[in-house]
């Protein structure tokens, strides 16, 4: 899903500064799923949302992108404090549902999303090599002629990256992308993400329940169960004993800066 927004696409958050979240509240039915929540997620940043199961993180991030009703306040702010109205939001899904035995291609997605081209018509030249770029992003441009019921689920997960990041956008939102990728699969997604968020300088705001490689790579985190917990560097909030307590760890992390590939 991609919401657009002016911006200058050779530097995504061009004026951009951060969303801010306060008093942020979701209800469905007769169930409270998240209760004043408050978090700045800043720009040049990946922020790791982590919590146990049911603590409402996927529902936080749809509410960012507006599919779900929430009272309180979502602010996305530039420079100067100016009010961004519609940022260019890019979201990837856990996982995408479809046929498998349908033949469509990688391209084919990419023509269906970004153009109104029906995909059973040859698409032009100059689309080809924007798709190739961006699977490029991603490093596996050889992808784009493959069926997709016939990638791996890290290579749908990375196709899927790339079609949130044309255009690029100013807040990327991951929800859960890697889950039941291997483990090599899941360095190598994080180590995109890093070179994306250093080229790129956008926000990312990620759900997941890979500890280790949330500890290591993630700017902030913040632990959510219905409400903000604590927030913080990994350090800081895996060392919090409602982490410690949740998730059952017994953790020490006092080496955290040297194993880090991102700054704090």
């Amino acid at each position: 899903m991609i919401k657009k927004a002016n911006f200058n696409k050779n530097n995504s958050c061009n004026n951009f500064c951060c969303t801010k979240i306060e008093n942020f509240s979701v209800t469905i039915g007769n169930n409270e799923i998240l209760k004043d929540v408050n978090l700045h997620i800043h720009c040049g940043e990946l922020t790791s949302i982590i919590g146990p199961n049911g603590a409402g993180k996927s529902t936080l991030l749809k509410a960012l992108l507006g599919e779900v009703k929430h009272s309180g306040n979502l602010n996305f702010i530039g420079q100067n404090d100016n009010k961004y109205h519609q940022p260019i939001i890019g979201y990837v899904p856990q996982y995408l549902t479809f046929d498998k035995d349908t033949p469509i291609s990688v391209l084919d997605l990419f023509v269906c999303c970004k153009t109104s081209m029906p995909s059973w018509l040859r698409p032009k030249k100059k689309i080809r090599e924007d798709v190739l770029e961006s699977l490029k992003r991603v490093k596996v441009p050889h992808l784009i002629d493959r069926r997709l019921g016939a990638l791996s689920g890290g290579e749908l997960q990375r196709v899927l990256l790339a079609l949130a990041l044309d255009p690029m956008p100013n807040i990327l939102l991951l929800d859960e992308p890697v889950s039941g990728v291997d483990q090599n699969g899941l360095e190598l997604f994080y180590e995109i993400l890093m070179d994306i968020k250093k080229n790129y300088d956008l926000s990312i705001i990620l759900v997941s329940h890979d500890l280790d490689l949330v500890y290591k790579y993630s700017d902030r985190v913040a632990l959510v169960n219905g409400t903000i917990v604590c927030s913080g560097t990994p350090k800081q909030v895996f060392n919090n004993p409602a982490t410690q307590k949740i998730f059952g760890l017994s953790l020490n992390h006092s080496n955290e800066d040297s194993s880090k590939t991102g700054g704090i």
